[in-house]
């Protein structure tokens, strides 16, 4: 019979996980997160989901970690930088319609953040516990776990903000039976009177100070399947998926976030040639951004975005520009050949600006 190895101590777990680039790490207990529950509850009832699922969906469960793991008494909680040094360089002048990507998603910084944590689920679950790892996982509400655990503060943009770090950063946890004394928490308010990310929201997403109105998000917006409001369409001007604004003007994260930060990965994917996408298959689009969220896996919505981005940001006399919007007014699809009408009348009102 296998005698159990022992529990590793949450100090050898903060060691383990920051060879591999995680740099903190706090404790809660697995109670129910009761405050976020109700939250959750009375925001999908005013309609400020905007229809989103993820842990909207049941908040009974993303909201109580025995529901994810029976038994559970402990969770984990880890956050992992993907602020960079540098940022990739921006398309040069003349090289047609390029979109922006949410730093965040530049390269998939989950996936890394999920490995390591399930090497360290491992090793509980050899001292005879149940452990499992949760990232960017409807199953839990990260920033609710992390936030107790005493990671960080709520900022008025709804993130949650770590000190000395700010809000660049990707989150995770493990849930286990296993025992573990939770971190002092929650960390005290860093925001102060502070409301700029409130007043750089560039569409007034942010209607009080940690509540956001998913429908008017642009993050969101992206994502969310179905026709884009076209009251939002010239606000997301050269973006097809992610939104940092709010994050920019932070100034816990502009001014101290690069005290946690990583090299630019090689691979990074700041900017989206929108012809070169709008031109290709569904394969090339899968193999090259499968990493985001995209409803149903259907790369209809990331077209519809970078025919947005066209009809924003490509030069009105460029005749590529032109051809390829004007094939896609004749699209099968009638969402992409109705965003394909947009981007042409878009592209003519820049003309006579």
């Amino acid at each position: 019979m296998r005698r159990p190895d022992p529990l590793p101590s949450i100090d050898e777990i903060r060691g383990r996980l920051a060879e591999r680039g995680i740099t903190h790490v706090g404790v809660t207990s697995a109670d129910v997160l009761a405050d976020t529950r109700a939250e959750l509850l009375r925001r999908r009832a005013e309609g400020l989901h905007g229809d989103m699922g993820f842990t909207y969906r049941d908040p009974e469960r993303s909201t109580d970690p025995t529901r994810a793991v029976a038994g559970a008494r402990s969770v984990i909680v880890a956050a992992k930088p993907y602020l960079t040094e540098g940022d990739p360089p921006e398309p040069p002048a003349g090289s047609g319609p390029h979109a922006s990507v949410g730093r965040y998603a530049w390269v998939d910084h989950y996936a890394p953040l999920r490995a390591a944590l399930r090497d360290v689920s491992r090793q509980i679950r050899r001292a005879d516990h149940r452990a499992v790892a949760f990232a960017d996982d409807n199953s839990i509400v990260d920033r609710a776990v992390a936030h107790r655990a005493g990671l960080g503060w709520y900022g008025k943009n709804a993130n949650l903000l770590l000190p000395g770090a700010g809000s660049w950063f990707v989150l995770g946890s493990i849930i286990t039976t296993a025992p573990y004394d939770p971190t002092p928490g929650p960390a005290p308010d860093g925001c102060g009177s502070c409301v700029r990310c409130i007043d750089d929201c560039p569409t007034g997403a942010i209607i009080a100070p940690g509540v956001i109105d998913a429908n008017r998000c642009l993050s969101w917006v992206l994502q969310k399947p179905g026709s884009i409001p076209a009251e939002y369409r010239a606000a997301i001007g050269d973006r097809i998926y992610g939104c940092d604004d709010c994050q920019d003007a932070c100034p816990i994260s502009v001014r101290l976030g690069g005290r946690n930060s990583i090299d630019l990965d090689p691979g990074a994917d700041a900017w989206v040639d929108a012809i070169e996408l709008l031109d290709a298959d569904d394969d090339w689009i899968d193999n090259r951004y499968g990493h985001w969220y995209i409803a149903d896996r259907d790369l209809r919505w990331v077209r519809r975005n970078a025919l947005i981005v066209v009809g924003n940001v490509a030069d009105p006399a460029d005749g590529r520009a032109r051809a390829v919007v004007e094939r896609y007014r004749a699209h099968i699809d009638p969402i992409l050949a109705e965003h394909a009408d947009w981007a042409v009348a878009r592209l003519d009102e820049r003309v006579d600006a």
